[in-house]
């Protein structure tokens, strides 16, 4: 399962896991949410905590993401250099080699007859 498919359907849990204990609860402990003086409806209120959730948890995915891509990043910088370090130090050897591999490759000769 790729991962931008596993991110929509965990929001998308996160929604109805949170519509649906939300709901209980508010009607448990009949709990009012105002905003200023006015009374929001119990769907809004839980529709703002969930996309407050969402939000929160698509920041924590970005930190995530940061975090590893910084840490594969520093890894193929290190590998790279080494890869580097290591034509720098033997490039004549391999300048040598290509040139005894261009003259003495098998060629073939053409005959017409």
């Amino acid at each position: 399962m790729s991962f931008f498919k596993s991110l929509i359907l965990a929001i998308i849990a996160t929604l109805i896991i949170t519509y649906a204990l939300g709901t209980s609860l508010i009607e448990l402990f009949d709990i009012d949410v105002y905003m200023g003086d006015e009374l929001i409806e119990p769907l809004k209120a839980i529709s703002i905590s969930a996309l407050v959730v969402v939000v929160l948890m698509l920041v924590a995915v970005a930190i995530v993401l940061s975090v590893f891509g910084s840490i594969i990043f520093i890894g193929v910088l290190i590998f790279g250099a080494i890869i580097f370090a290591m034509v720098g130090a033997f490039w004549p050897i391999f300048l040598i080699a290509g040139v005894i591999w261009l003259c003495t490759g098998n060629k073939k000769t053409v005959h017409q007859g």
